[in-house]
């Protein structure tokens, strides 16, 4: 005769509830893929704020009256102002379009097309800024306000770049059903960091 056991109470249920409370307390608050760019953006911004400091430094030691040099062309505060309202609501529209994911594809499809139509505003006004500029004779070679503008601002313009080919290929995989909000969070996090940094070195740059 076999002798009856008592389940152990310190042996937990493998039960379909727990294993369903054991995935939800495994599952990350943040995703990797979030906190990856997230690491990516802080070591941006800290290569970012030692340009700017290395700018703000030498501006200082050449004085406020000698910069920038008087046979320097004066650089587009208007237009630019334009182009980074262009930014900014293109982040807008993103934010808005991450939210329309959960709710409607095709709702979030045209304001993820926004985001990229805004930021491709953006970067055709730099780049056509950039070309009246050298023309007037704003280089590389011309000046220390030359080279600093053009090594902060061109690598600002090569992460926009580099943000808005991402945001093409996350409406590329929303138009075919493949888009996840995981993948559009990660992206999103770089387009923001984008178009928050911008206005600072609008700021220390054109003003």
């Amino acid at each position: 005769m076999h002798a009856l056991t008592r389940p152990d109470p310190n042996v937990v249920s493998a039960g379909p509830l727990a294993r369903a409370a054991t995935a939800g307390m495994r599952r990350p608050i943040v995703p990797s893929g979030v906190l990856a760019m997230l690491a990516f953006v802080i070591a941006e911004i800290m290569f970012f704020g030692g340009l700017v400091s290395a700018y703000l430094i030498t501006r200082a030691s050449v004085g406020q009256w000698s910069w920038p040099p008087p046979n320097q062309p004066r650089l587009p505060i208007a237009a630019t102002a334009v182009n980074t309202l262009a930014l900014l609501a293109s982040a807008a529209v993103l934010l808005y379009g991450q939210r329309l994911l959960r709710k409607s594809t095709a709702s979030a499809g045209r304001a993820l097309a926004a985001a990229v139509a805004l930021g491709a505003f953006f970067l055709i006004g730099q780049g056509r800024e950039w070309v009246a500029l050298i023309r007037e004779g704003l280089t590389l070679r011309s000046s220390l306000h030359g080279s600093f503008f053009y090594i902060i601002v061109g690598c600002h313009g090569l992460h926009a770049l580099a943000a808005l080919c991402a945001l093409g290929v996350a409406l590329a995989m929303l138009a075919r059903n493949r888009l996840r909000s995981e993948t559009l969070a990660a992206i999103s996090v770089f387009w923001y960091f984008v178009a928050g940094i911008w206005p600072f070195l609008y700021y220390e740059l054109y003003l």
